[in-house]
């Protein structure tokens, strides 16, 4: 599958962003998608992650109450939208995917925001948030 982002930008603190991810694949209703990111100097986060069909979804505690993940399973496209941003969101943003799923809840919870778990990335889209 082929993933791309777009939607990332420069923004103050406090203001928001939505970000897309289209998937090329005819097949996109059977992956687990994520949101990750990447801060200069640091490991890729896992940020928010969504099963295929949308029942379980996962957030990092820093992006709780703050960023919404969704999916438009007819438009292969996923989501990330991000309010009262702040300067630590700075990051250039991947989206991921992964064939098939993770399994029972305790292992969604478990997996879903490691990296290593899924097969399919884009090539990212970066968000800069001024202080």
């Amino acid at each position: 599958a082929q993933l791309l982002e777009s939607g990332g930008g420069a923004v103050q603190s406090g203001g928001s962003l939505r970000l897309s991810c289209v998937a090329s694949e005819y097949t996109y209703n059977s992956y687990s998608m994520g949101w990750f990111r990447q801060a200069p100097g640091k490991q890729h986060e896992g940020v928010a992650a969504i099963e295929r069909d949308g029942t379980a979804i996962i957030y990092a505690d820093s992006v709780k109450d703050r960023f919404t993940i969704s999916r438009d399973n007819t438009k292969r496209t996923l989501y990330l939208q991000m309010n009262s941003l702040k300067s630590e969101d700075t990051a250039t943003y991947y989206c991921a995917a992964r064939s098939g799923v993770f399994g029972p809840p305790s292992y969604y919870n478990k997996y879903a925001l490691l990296p290593g778990k899924y097969d399919y990335w884009g090539q990212g889209t970066q968000v800069t948030v001024s202080s």
